[in-house]
């Protein structure tokens, strides 16, 4: 699913900004960018992704400003000796009895610097609390969006129920007709010979059977009841609605493929058929976008 989401937070007199992007994924596809102070917790930030977050490509970017005042800050000794030995050494050099100024010393560009230390665990502390927030954000940002795709699917599959419905309407109407154009079809084959009349109903029977598509409507009908189920469960439902989607295609299929040896109100079937199989293609487009 899509979300945005943006934190920031002080840290003494430094800054961490943290920016999340989400995409549709079919799995959870997290990829970090970092300021090198903060590449030791990438592991930390992976797990706290893991437990808010089961699907999407997510781009996450953590930018530290004015990163060198969370060190402490210590003097360049070594410029400070190097200091105070040219002091004294120009001293000697003029016969001058004097000693050297700290607050001078101090002043001279570079002697405080910034201790480089390893990252403590404090940051580690304030990055995942800013993740742990951003993440919030963003989950709340996915929540609405996937309220108005669950609701679009709702209605579409309340399209693929009236089609259903309308193909069981049709069926009844159908195969009496195919039943008789059957029995007539087969005694023009037959050329006046005397069959077996229960030969014949026996294989009318079967024939008719073959071209009944009551089982196919009933199990579509049920998994169309069950995504609803589904949607109204919540959670993370994409790869569920994923596997009735493959099981509702099949079962349209067949009644496209068994509507072909049917009579005239075969094609209505096909018809409604054909606009369930696009319904349910739709939906599951938008499955991609659900958790």
């Amino acid at each position: 699913m899509t979300g945005f989401a943006r934190v920031r937070k002080l840290l003494n007199q430094a800054e961490m900004v943290l920016t999340i992007k989400s995409v549709n994924h079919r799995g959870l596809d997290v990829h970090l960018h970092l300021p090198q102070e903060l590449e030791a917790f990438e592991n930390s930030l992976r797990a706290a992704v893991k437990r808010s977050v089961t699907r999407g490509h997510l781009q996450i970017q953590v930018k530290l400003s004015n990163a060198q005042e969370l060190a402490p800050v210590v003097v360049n000794r070594a410029l400070l000796e190097a200091y105070l030995s040219a002091f004294r050494r120009t001293a000697a050099v003029h016969g001058l009895h004097c000693q050297p100024d700290l607050n001078s010393a101090l002043r001279v560009p570079g002697m405080f610097q910034a201790a480089e230390a390893e990252p403590g665990p404090q940051l580690e502390a304030a990055l995942l609390e800013v993740l742990e927030e951003g993440l919030g954000a963003l989950n709340q940002f996915r929540d609405r969006e996937g309220a108005e795709i669950a609701a679009e699917l709702r209605s579409r599959n309340a399209l693929v129920r009236e089609c259903v419905a309308g193909i069981e309407a049709l069926r009844v109407r159908a195969l009496p007709a195919f039943q008789t154009r059957l029995t007539e079809r087969l005694a023009e084959l037959l050329s006046g010979l005397a069959p077996d009349p229960q030969r014949l109903a026996q294989e009318a029977a079967f024939l008719t059977d073959r071209s009944d598509v009551s089982e196919e409507a009933s199990r579509l009908k049920a998994h169309s009841a069950q995504l609803e189920e589904t949607l109204n469960a919540g959670g993370e439902v994409g790869k569920k609605l994923d596997f009735l989607l493959q099981e509702m295609q099949r079962e349209t299929n067949t009644i496209l493929s068994k509507a072909a040896g049917l009579p005239e109100l075969g094609l209505a079937i096909t018809d409604l058929a054909l606009q369930a199989k696009a319904e349910i293609e739709k939906i599951r487009e938008q499955v991609l976008n659900l958790e």
